[in-house]
């Protein structure tokens, strides 16, 4: 297992290269640049230059990228161009906690609502029940996470004023978790909403594969509860196939998370990134990428390892 980890990691570091690469390039082959937004007209031609020279945008593209590249494998993200000159590391810091919360907990939403619906879908196939829960994956995964995002603000926090209407805790009020909990539970529905409806799909027809095989047949054969026979004999050999779609999801939290933090108001790096991209703050849009990237594909490495703990036929 551990050699299998470390071979992960190894292969890892090309992914993340190319990325780097790719990233780093699209966001100098836009139109304008960082001065466009960020300068005054008016401005002197010897302060433009100047900011041109603090930041390195005097340097052709590529001596910019190994110089943002040896500073960055030295854990130096550099420095915004817009909020005079904070470190990118510490204004990215303080706002993933929040992303990471808030997609810890619809994970745990998409995973809690999504198997159960399954397993109930594949059990009673062709029923009212299967076509309901169908019906309702379909219109999960077809409707945008921006529309429900409005739909749920406009009822349940202006309407019947349930939930705040966004960010991540009430001004001037101590530290609660209820209170965060208050915060947190709309956009987490929200950003659970269509992966926890493909999920859902997904499972059923996993269970439906695994329902029909003989040693599911034989477990009833002995007298045991349906109930043991589906969670117990079946559940563990049907979870096989949703680790990997649930590996290949992992990047949709992070888009859905851009969406969601955008229109709560949430206070974390999706938000930061939109408001990074349109006042092209090149060094944190780098910094948010590959941090995003790195989790992306620690997230992947702990779903392979998970076809371990469910499966004990796999070795690495």
């Amino acid at each position: 297992m551990a050699q299998y980890i470390i071979r992960r990691c190894l292969m890892s570091i090309p992914i993340l290269f190319g990325i780097s690469i790719l990233s780093f390039g699209v966001m100098h082959l836009a139109p304008g640049g960082p001065t466009a937004l960020l300068l005054d007209p008016d401005i002197s031609q010897d302060a433009m230059e100047a900011f041109k020279e603090r930041y390195g945008l005097n340097d052709p593209v590529h001596i910019q990228y190994i110089k943002w590249l040896s500073a960055f494998l030295k854990g130096d993200m550099g420095y915004s161009m817009v909020n005079t000159g904070a470190p990118v590391s510490n204004m990215i810091l303080a706002r993933l906690p929040n992303t990471l919360l808030l997609m810890f907990v619809s994970t745990l939403i998409a995973i809690a609502l999504a198997i159960p619906f399954g397993i109930m879908s594949a059990r009673n196939q062709y029923t009212i029940k299967d076509y309901t829960i169908t019906t309702a994956s379909f219109i999960g995964v077809a409707t945008p996470n921006f529309w429900i995002g409005l739909m749920l603000i406009m009822y349940f926090s202006v309407r019947l004023g349930w939930f705040p209407t966004g960010g991540v805790a009430t001004l001037d009020e101590p530290f609660s978790i209820w209170n965060r909990i208050h915060h947190l539970v709309l956009p987490a529905l929200v950003l659970a909403t269509a992966d926890m409806a493909g999920l859902t799909r997904y499972t059923r027809s996993s269970m439906l594969d695994v329902i029909r095989q003989d040693y599911m047949r034989t477990a009833r054969a002995k007298g045991f509860n349906e109930n043991i026979v589906i969670y117990k004999h079946g559940l563990r050999n049907g979870l096989i196939p949703i680790i990997t779609i649930f590996g290949l999801m992992i990047p949709s939290f992070f888009g859905g998370a851009v969406v969601v933090e955008q229109i709560f108001s949430w206070p974390g790096i999706g938000q930061l990134m939109i408001n990074s991209v349109f006042q092209r703050d090149y060094p944190v849009v780098m910094g948010i990428l590959m941090i995003s990237s790195i989790l992306v594909v620690m997230g992947n490495l702990l779903a392979d390892i998970c076809y371990t703990i469910f499966d004990p036929r796999i070795e690495y």
